[in-house]
């Protein structure tokens, strides 16, 4: 752990704990004002501090997470929790679990993978027409 003395990017600090795959990913999506600390956008060269509440908008919810820690470092997954904590309400979760659930239930016919059933039949169908 480093001591709260040392300043820590917001951009750097999310890549550290993994919640974004790059640095620049990271900066991108505060650019766009997907990041935010106390309601407010932030630009990615904002200095982060232990007990910030930092909201990252991941639609159809925004997650929210609590500053335990700073790291300037990337970490393995298993270290992340001593440095971040998930505070996302349970309702969004709640939501979020819902609407993942809908969108595997509502896919339109005739788009992305077939399904097995369609699969089998669109083998029927063909085999079928080779016996003529």
């Amino acid at each position: 752990m480093m001591e709260e003395k040392e300043q820590i990017r917001i951009d750097k600090y999310l890549w550290a704990v993994r919640l974004f795959k790059t640095r620049s990913i990271a900066a991108e999506e505060c650019k766009k004002g997907r990041v935010m600390i106390d309601g407010q956008p932030v630009k990615s060269s904002r200095v982060v501090k232990v007990g910030d509440i930092i909201s990252v908008k991941s639609p159809p919810i925004v997650k929210q997470y609590k500053v335990l820690a700073l790291a300037g470092n990337r970490m393995g997954a298993k270290l992340t929790p001593d440095f971040i904590k998930d505070v996302t309400p349970e309702e969004d979760l709640e939501f979020l679990r819902l609407t993942q659930i809908a969108n595997k239930l509502n896919r339109p016919r005739g788009l992305g993978r077939p399904t097995k059933k369609e699969r089998r039949d669109l083998d029927e169908f063909f085999d079928s027409g080779e016996d003529l």
